[in-house]
C-alpha cells in the first residue's frame, strides 16, 4: 500500500486530491489508467476530485517519479505507479488493453544488439500491437 511518506519523499505535500489519486493508482486493478479512467474511478467511489485536478496531480507525480506515462499509439496517455521494475507492454489495437510482460530473451539481444554497434543502452519502451486471433 502506498503512504503519504511516498509523496513526501518525492517533494510533494500532502493533500486530500493526492492522496485519493494515489491511492486509487495503489488499489485498482486496472494497472494502466488515463486521467479520465482515474477520474471516473474516483467519481464512483464518491471522491470529489475534478478532473483537472487529476491532470494536474498527475502530471505532478510523473515529474516526481512516482508513476511513468505512456503514450501508445491511438492517443490518449495511461499512467502506472513506478514502483513495478522493468517490462514491456502488448496494446491490443481493438480493445486499448495493456498487458505487460517480460521476456529475458528479448532483455538479452536488445543489449547484445547496443553493444554489437559499439554503443550502450541506457533505456528502451517495447511496444507490441496486437489483436486476438480470429
Amino acid at each position: 500500500m502506498v503512504e503519504n511518506s511516498e509523496l513526501r519523499k518525492a517533494g510533494l505535500k500532502v493533500t486530500l486530491p493526492r492522496v485519493k489519486i494515489l491511492q486509487m493508482l495503489d488499489s485498482t486493478e486496472q494497472r494502466h489508467m488515463s486521467a479520465e479512467d482515474v477520474y471516473k474511478a474516483l467519481m464512483e467511489a464518491g471522491e470529489d476530485v475534478g478532473l483537472a485536478t487529476v491532470y494536474r496531480v498527475l502530471t505532478q507525480f510523473e515529474a516526481a517519479g512516482l508513476v511513468v506515462r505512456h503514450n501508445f499509439d491511438g492517443g490518449h496517455a495511461v499512467f502506472e505507479l513506478a514502483d513495478s521494475g522493468h517490462h514491456d507492454h502488448m496494446v491490443c489495437v481493438d480493445t486499448g488493453e495493456v498487458i505487460e510482460f517480460m521476456d529475458s530473451e528479448i532483455e538479452k539481444r536488445q543489449k547484445e544488439l547496443v553493444s554489437e554497434r559499439g554503443l550502450e543502452l541506457v533505456d528502451h519502451n517495447l511496444v507490441l500491437y496486437v489483436r486476438k486471433k480470429k
